[in-house]
């Protein structure tokens, strides 16, 4: 089943592939009524990206995809919460955030077992599948 399109057609022939409002022809980006909500939100998303910009070169964060931007963000979220006045949250907050830190540290598992199977288990950390204890090269 073909799903209906924008009946706009844009500048170089073609047509809007978004899917159409419910009560009409258009997309919410390309119906006549929704002109100015459409330019607010176009706004707002300028805005956003400005505002993420900053934020994350006031913070030195460059995203979550490695371990050392983890790292950085939850370096951050507990220092903003040590600022916080003292409360079950924070300290909820301040121990997540040192077992976040230390599951991201994570080289080789605290502790091994074997599956049912007699195959070794993965870290719970960091899914790491070398040898049970005891087997040749294991770290105690």
């Amino acid at each position: 089943m073909v799903g209906r399109s924008c009946g706009h057609e844009l500048a170089d022939g073609r047509r809007c592939r978004a899917t159409p409002m419910r009560d009409g022809p258009f997309c919410f980006w390309h119906t006549p009524e929704r002109e100015e909500d459409a330019a607010e939100a176009r706004r707002l998303g300028g805005l956003r990206r400005r505002r993420e910009r900053t934020v994350s070169g006031a913070y030195d964060f460059a995203g979550l995809g490695s371990i050392e931007s983890i790292r950085r963000i939850l370096e951050i979220a507990v220092l903003d919460a040590l600022g916080l006045e003292n409360s079950i949250a924070r300290a909820r907050l301040l121990i997540a955030g040192g077992q976040g830190r230390g599951e991201a540290n994570c080289q080789r598992p605290a502790s091994r077992q074997m599956q049912g199977d007699g195959r070794p288990a993965r870290c719970r950390n960091c899914g790491d599948p070398r040898s049970a204890p005891g087997a040749a090269g294991e770290v105690p």
